[in-house]
C-alpha cells in the first residue's frame, strides 16, 4: 500500500484511512479467506457486551431500495469468551483491532476494558447508543452530561485509543461531540444508524422482529456528511466518518469536509474488496489532484464560501 495513505490518531499510525464498521465485519477472522485484512487501516470488531446476549428475534435484517435496516440486538458471545477465542488470534493479526463496547452501565463498561485491556488491540470504540440503567434506561448519546462523565471515567481507566461513536438520534450531535472531547476522547466516530422502520403490506406487521431498527446504506450518506462537517467544525480531535460509502468517490467527500479517517458498514456486504477499491481510488485521486499524500485533501472543501 502506498506512503501516500497512511494517517496518525493519537500516536497510532494507520496504513489506510479505510476502517471496517463495527458490526459488518465479524471479529475480522470471518473475512480472512476472501479479502486481505491489511486492506483497511484497522477492523472495529462487533459490538461486546459483559455478558452473552442473544440478540433481538429475527427477522433482524430487511432489505430497502436504498440500504438496510437492521435490529440485531447486539447479539454477541460476552467479554469472557470474546477473550478467549481471539486474544490468541489477535496476536499476529494483519491489521489493528479496535473493540466495540456496549454497555448498560458505567461500571459495566469500565469492567469490559478492564478485562479486555491486556489484549492486543489499539482501543475502543465506545457505543453510547445503549440504555443506561442507572438512569431509568435513558440513552448515554440523550445527555452530553452522561456522555462527559462515562466517557471521563473510561479515559482515567486506560491509555489506548477511545474514539467515541455518536448517534444521530438523540440531542445535538455537536454538544455531545464537545462533551466526548472535553471527557478526554481521543476520536469521534460518526454516524451511528438512523432509526427507521419497514412495513409488510400484505401482513400489517414489521418486517423485522421489533418496531424499529438502524438504517444504514447509501441513502443515509448526505445527512451524515452534514453531521460531518459540523463535528469537524466543533471539535480538534480527528473525525471519522461513517455513512453511506460505498465508493472511492464518497470516501473523498468525508475526507475532503474534514474527516480524517472512514468507515465502511453497509456497502462490504455487496462488495468485500470496497478497502482495497478506495484506496486504489484514493492514490489515484491523490496523484492527479498533485498532492503529495493523503493530507492534502482533508479538510479542504471550500465550505466558507457558502457563509
Amino acid at each position: 500500500m502506498s506512503e501516500k495513505l497512511k494517517v496518525k490518531i493519537k500516536d497510532i499510525e494507520f496504513a489506510s484511512p479505510v476502517i471496517a464498521a463495527s458490526g459488518t465485519f465479524g471479529f475480522g477472522v470471518e473475512y480472512s479467506d476472501i479479502v486481505n485484512l491489511d486492506d483497511f487501516g484497522a477492523i472495529v470488531t462487533k459490538g461486546i457486551s459483559l455478558l452473552p446476549r442473544e440478540g433481538n428475534p429475527p427477522p433482524r435484517i430487511v432489505e430497502t431500495p436504498c440500504g438496510l435496516i437492521n435490529s440485531i440486538g447486539l447479539a454477541n458471545p460476552g467479554t469472557d469468551a470474546f477473550i478467549e477465542t481471539y486474544k490468541d488470534i489477535y496476536e499476529n493479526f494483519p491489521t489493528k483491532v479496535i473493540v466495540n463496547i456496549g454497555a448498560e452501565t458505567g461500571e459495566e463498561f469500565l469492567t469490559i476494558i478492564e478485562k479486555i485491556e491486556k489484549m492486543n488491540v489499539i482501543g475502543y470504540e465506545i457505543n453510547i447508543s445503549c440504555p443506561n440503567v442507572e438512569k431509568g434506561g435513558m440513552m448515554f448519546s440523550e445527555d452530553p452530561n452522561q456522555t462527559y462523565s462515562l466517557i471521563r471515567h473510561i479515559r482515567n481507566s486506560t491509555n489506548k485509543l477511545i474514539i467515541t461513536k455518536l448517534s444521530p438520534n438523540f440531542c445535538n450531535i455537536k454538544e455531545l461531540a464537545k462533551a466526548s472531547e472535553e471527557a478526554g476522547s481521543d476520536a469521534i466516530s460518526l454516524v451511528n444508524t438512523f432509526l427507521g422502520m419497514s412495513v409488510d403490506i400484505e401482513t400489517g406487521d414489521s418486517r423485522i422482529g421489533k418496531l424499529f431498527g438502524g438504517f444504514s446504506g447509501p441513502a443515509i450518506k448526505p445527512m451524515a456528511l452534514k453531521m460531518v462537517y459540523d463535528t469537524v467544525r466543533t471539535v480538534k480531535i480527528p473525525v471519522i466518518g461513517i455513512g453511506g460509502i460505498n465508493s472511492g468517490s464518497d470516501a473523498v467527500e468525508y475526507l475532503l469536509v474534514g474527516a480524517q479517517m472512514v468507515q465502511v458498514g453497509s456497502a462490504i456486504f455487496k462488495n468485500p474488496q470496497i478497502a482495497f477499491d478506495i484506496n486504489n481510488f484514493l492514490e489515484k485521486y491523490i496523484e492527479r489532484k498533485g498532492f503529495s499524500n493523503i493530507k492534502g485533501i482533508i479538510g479542504t472543501f471550500k465550505g466558507s464560501r457558502y457563509e
